[in-house]
């Protein structure tokens, strides 16, 4: 394993839910503006070896000064019984020999994921931060609702904090009788500032005024909502990777429409050039234990980008409390808000009342507060 530059000591050990260079969600996010502060080891949920047998086990890669990222390697299956165990094993060992090349001693590990791995780094301060409803979205994510439950309350009994992304999860750990921190997902204020400077990314064709929907296609989305606004001749822009396996029927006749147009996955960076395009952005989920428990990161991006937004009504929209999103249930009081918000005149106040809002639930101010609880210094992220 190779030893990186840098001093690593009192490191945090991030164990994420999401590789590093997969799709941008809490983990990087404040795994990033944590290792402004202190060292922080981030460490990929496993894959098997065989898709890439080239890279050694355990290697380790960084990223920036004071962020490291670790690979961990495991077996196909990992969600079976016994090959779940094994791969958790070999995730633990990855993550002490890392600390070792690096001669590194880690103070904290937080855990974002629904593994067995506290204590995996010999910490003296363990987190478990509730990213999602981990046991509501089971099906959503093929394993068992059993299982997951059990890992749940084997991490909520053994961790020192923990940490809750929404009001509805904090609540439901806090009637178990936990000692909740709420922390709110953010947004990164700073990448969608200055949109309306960009060019008008060249593969959307759609005319305006646009609506538009920047995220995942699949089980989380309330269909019904997206054709809709395909049916009033809304110009609907769709921007992100979609799961095969959700309503391939209905999507392809959606995509289909001459107002419809999808762009397929693109990288976080780039999502700025396409909210130039978008007038009024959508988030359209379904209502759902798992939806309910989880806190949607394109709403606030929306307004970061000075966008009209019209949201599906669940509590961590409805915690936002403000009248600069629109809330609604149903298809046709949802293609109403859609309508009415684009017809909204998007001037230069309206703009900066979007951005400034979004700006007090920046990842910056998120990360401050979750420094706080693990007894950071955390002044630097907001000055």
């Amino acid at each position: 394993m190779n030893r990186l530059p840098g001093d690593w000591s009192d490191a945090i050990v991030f164990c994420a839910g999401t590789p590093w260079d997969g799709n941008r969600f809490p983990d990087q996010h404040m795994a990033e503006r944590l290792a402004r502060l202190v060292p922080v080891v981030y460490v990929d949920p496993p894959i098997w070896r065989g898709h890439f047998p080239s890279r050694e086990p355990g290697s380790l890669e960084l990223l920036a000064p004071g962020l490291a990222r670790l690979r961990t390697f495991g077996v196909p299956g990992i969600e079976r019984p016994l090959l779940g165990g094994l791969n958790e094993k070999m995730t633990r060992r990855a993550i002490g020999a890392a600390l070792r090349t690096l001669g590194a001693s880690a103070s904290t590990l937080v855990l974002a994921c629904c593994r067995d791995l506290l204590g995996a780094a010999g910490e003296r301060l363990s987190v478990f931060y509730g990213t999602d409803d981990f046991v509501a979205g089971a099906d959503l994510m093929g394993v068992s609702e059993t299982r997951l439950a059990r890992r749940e309350a084997r991490n909520l009994e053994r961790a020192h904090r923990i940490v809750a992304v929404s009001d509805t999860l904090a609540e439901k750990w806090r009637g178990r009788g936990f000692d909740v921190t709420l922390i709110p997902n953010g947004v990164d204020d700073a990448l969608f500032a200055h949109v309306d400077e960009l060019p008008f990314p060249a593969d959307v064709v759609l005319p305006g005024p646009i609506a538009g929907f920047v995220g995942h296609l699949s089980n989380r989305i309330d269909l019904s909502l997206l054709e809709e606004i395909s049916s009033r001749g809304v110009s609907l822009l769709l921007v992100g990777p979609r799961q095969r396996s959700f309503e391939m029927e209905r999507i392809e006749s959606l995509l289909d429409q001459p107002n419809v147009q999808w762009v397929g996955p693109k990288p976080f960076t780039a999502l700025p050039e396409y909210l130039r395009a978008i007038d009024v952005g959508l988030t359209p989920y379904t209502d759902t234990a798992f939806n309910r428990g989880s806190f949607p990161l394109k709403t606030l991006e929306y307004l970061a980008a000075g966008r009209g937004a019209v949201a599906s009504d669940l509590p961590s929209i409805r915690s936002l409390a403000t009248d600069l999103v629109r809330v609604v249930s149903g298809p046709e009081p949802f293609g109403d808000a859609v309508v009415d918000a684009l017809a909204e005149p998007r001037h230069d106040n309206l703009i900066r009342a979007r951005q400034a809002f979004a700006h007090t639930h920046s990842w910056d101010a998120r990360a401050e507060d979750f420094a706080r609880l693990l007894g950071l210094p955390a002044s630097s992220l907001t000055a």
